[in-house]
């Protein structure tokens, strides 16, 4: 499995807005693309959020930043100001979850 880690911060809006859109469209999207395992998204407090992307190749997981930066374009930057301020890609070498987690979050 391989991951992407993207971190963003918001210079404008309201991040509980900005986590919903997030929550009710891009995250469905991503979730229906081939090889997706998981996807994460991390309220870091203040104004910065990372995501990490889950795919079962390092391909689909890498063409997860290129998803996330069209959305982003399209449909954040209209409403937020946000930037994105870091990518990390790595092939995961160590995961445990609980079967219990393996449920969409909502806020």
């Amino acid at each position: 499995m391989f991951a992407s880690i993207r971190r963003y911060r918001l210079d404008s809006g309201e991040m509980n807005d900005l986590l919903h859109l997030v929550d009710t469209d891009f995250a469905e999207a991503i979730a229906e693309v081939d090889g997706f395992v998981a996807y994460e998204v991390l309220d870091c407090g203040g104004t910065e959020v990372v995501t990490i992307s889950v795919f079962r190749d390092d391909a689909a997981a890498r063409d997860s930043d290129l998803m996330a930066m069209e959305w982003v374009r399209s449909t954040l930057e209209p409403q937020f100001d946000v930037t994105l301020t870091d990518t990390m890609h790595g092939d995961i070498a160590v995961s445990r979850a609980l079967e219990s987690m393996l449920q969409p979050a909502h806020r």
